[in-house]
């Protein structure tokens, strides 16, 4: 069964979970992850959730945000540990638009050691992707397309699963309705929720150009989404988050919404 590993739920903000990110586990067991969050705590929670390297030979990187990029760099460094040992068969692919690629090369020369930095262009490429271009990853065609942010170029991606149901990731910034050929239809959509509705002069999300839980359900009641998972939120509520969120939520939508924790596995 494909599943959806939930690596971290948090906003750039938050110190009581990890930054959002995520996989898309196949049913072969491989993964295609998106993000890595903002630091190493990416390695202690792939051991925790029992993914092994060996199983991630994709990994797409949504835009250049601390909380979105710098655990790349420790997943480039112990990958091309492994590289270099001879554990790790194939190359890893990192996707992204293409004025995050010297970004992400300029990171890894200045904080790898050499000869780990020299796998890339070797064994582990840094792929341009572009608006509207579709990929060929694990059994999947993934669409990329910019979402149009306001603060800095980030994509997101649609693709149809291998049970028929098309998801759809639509990046850490409210749904522009200029990607909607990407989102509608979509049977799982993955939304950012930066706080409760009720809470929203306490944390200002439209100041961040970001949604609420009520902004992010109407929506999917709009689209006539199904599946509705609800992430990058604060985590001052962390304790209760998932029913405090779950109850507004189900206010404005009436689908199958899912407020997941850092570290969880929803079945696809």
């Amino acid at each position: 069964m494909e599943q959806l590993y939930v690596f971290g739920t948090g906003n750039a903000a938050v110190t009581h979970c990890y930054n959002t990110c995520f996989a898309i586990r196949d049913n072969s067991g491989n993964f295609f992850m998106v993000d890595a969050g903002g630091g190493n705590g990416i390695l202690r929670i792939l051991e925790d959730m029992q993914v092994p390297f060996e199983k991630i030979h994709h990994i797409f990187v949504t835009h250049e945000h601390t909380d979105h990029l710098l655990g790349i760099i420790w997943m480039v460094r112990f990958i091309a540990t492994r590289i270099r040992t001879g554990s790790y068969k194939g190359d890893l692919n990192i996707y992204c638009h293409e004025q995050l690629i010297p970004t992400i090369d300029t990171f890894c020369r200045l904080t790898l050691q050499g000869k780990l930095y020299q796998t890339i262009g070797d064994r582990i490429h840094l792929i341009a992707i572009h608006d509207g271009e579709t990929r060929h990853i694990l059994d999947y065609d993934v669409t990329f397309f910019d979402i149009h942010s306001t603060k800095a170029q980030q994509y997101g991606f649609t693709t149809v699963l291998a049970n028929g149901r098309r998801l759809t990731c639509a990046g850490d910034e409210p749904y522009n309705p200029i990607c909607r050929p990407y989102v509608e239809h979509s049977s799982w959509l993955l939304h950012e929720a930066f706080c409760l509705y009720g809470e929203r002069e306490r944390f200002q999300p439209y100041e961040k150009h970001h949604s609420t839980v009520k902004d992010a359900c109407e929506l999917a009641t709009r689209l006539s989404i199904p599946n509705l998972v609800l992430w990058h939120t604060e985590d001052k509520s962390i304790l209760h988050r998932k029913e405090l969120y779950l109850a507004e939520g189900r206010q404005y939508y009436s689908g199958n919404l899912l407020v997941p924790d850092d570290r969880e596995i929803i079945d696809l």
